[in-house]
């Protein structure tokens, strides 16, 4: 059943068509906000009732744009408005406690559960942690169904903890990289779905032509707060021997974020940077085996020296629960959400002064240095 409704006011067009995926009606997702090279902006986007609208602005998004975000089972909805984006510093002091997590992967439900019981965020999923810090280290996209509605809620607390004198620093993940460069094979079925009934891929969806893929490219792959240096994977041997500051490696992953992985491969440092011995993909912080290429003692200190870091905290590997490694100086803290949620197990940590502590559900469970 196809119904279109069109709306001309202001420049602007809208239709909608009832989607399914074979007998099973797609819910929420979106919006997708796209502009053209004419000056419109065209958003997409799913209704709780797997309805797609097709909204397309003549002379681009009104001033002060807002839309509803509602999550896949109905449970969350909140609002966000568009706003000016710009690149995120990637050396700053430490605030006095910054709360970390990693390797959400399209679960809003768990990211929720875990940012209200710590207070990070309210009821309504609103900023509330005031001059405080929260890094989501990487890996929103692939293996869950709430991908764009995460994007939504960090582009949202983003914005709000600006406002309140705080910090919000979500760090590229390898997901983040395949998707954008088109690699989909980690991405679920209802994307593809939707993505096939549009007519664009998904990494046009996200490309540097639209709201959520400009504010992906205003993201860093490192940052050092006070003396803590955030990476979703960590810094190869490799990757040091390049002699790069900081802000040098994030702006040439900002360069190769939205190259496909042929136009990555012609580059050898854009190569490097975004495949094993590079920051979104070297597991040699984590992994002992010889092909993950161990980091040894004296590389750690080598890393943590030449970004004047005491301690890197890193996601990408999944652990059993949150581990400390070469003498406290590497945190790895990405585990199994779903299964450490269960189990009252490790699930991120928080900084507080000079402590470190891994947190649960909704308590510190113990202090790990």
């Amino acid at each position: 059943m196809l119904t279109i409704v069109m709306i001309f006011s202001s420049g602007q067009l809208t239709w909608a068509e009832g989607l399914s995926m074979g007998n099973v009606p797609l819910k929420a997702d979106g919006p997708y906000i796209l502009y053209g090279e004419n000056g419109s902006a065209r958003v997409l986007s799913v209704t709780a009732e797997g309805v797609l609208r097709d909204t397309v602005f003549t002379n681009g998004l009104p001033d002060g744009y807002s839309f509803t975000v509602t999550d896949q089972s109905g449970r969350y909805e909140f609002d966000v408005s568009v706003g000016r984006l710009s690149v995120n510093e990637c050396e700053y002091n430490r605030a006095s406690r910054i709360f970390v997590l990693s390797d959400p992967h399209g679960r809003l439900d768990l990211m929720v559960e875990l940012l209200k019981s710590h207070h990070v965020i309210d009821d309504e999923l609103h900023w509330s942690y005031g001059s405080n810090h929260l890094v989501v280290l990487g890996d929103v996209f692939d293996r869950g169904d709430d991908v764009t509605q995460i994007l939504w809620l960090l582009y949202r607390l983003d914005q709000e903890a600006v406002n309140a004198g705080g910090r919000m620093s979500f760090i590229l993940g390898n997901h983040e990289t395949m998707v954008v460069a088109g690699d989909f094979r980690y991405v679920e079925d209802k994307y593809h779905c939707i993505s096939e009934k549009i007519g664009l891929s998904l990494s046009e969806l996200y490309g540097n032509n639209t709201e959520l893929g400009k504010w992906l490219g205003s993201r860093n792959a490192i940052e050092l707060a006070g003396d803590y240096l955030f990476v979703h994977a960590g810094i190869s041997p490799d990757l040091l021997s390049e002699d790069m500051s900081i802000s040098e490696i994030n702006d040439a992953m900002r360069n190769g974020l939205f190259l496909d992985r042929n136009q990555r491969k012609a580059d050898p440092l854009i190569r490097m940077l975004f495949s094993n011995p590079g920051p979104v993909w070297y597991r040699g912080w984590m992994r002992d085996e010889e092909k993950y290429s161990p980091a040894t003692e004296e590389q750690v200190s080598a890393v943590l020296q030449r970004y004047g870091a005491g301690c890197m905290i890193v996601g990408h590997t999944m652990l059993e629960d949150v581990t400390v490694r070469y003498s406290g100086h590497v945190i790895g803290i990405n585990v199994d959400n779903i299964r450490n949620s269960r189990n009252s197990l490790g699930r991120a940590i928080l900084i507080k002064g000079r402590k470190v502590h891994l947190v649960g559900n909704d308590r510190l469970i113990k202090r790990l240095k």
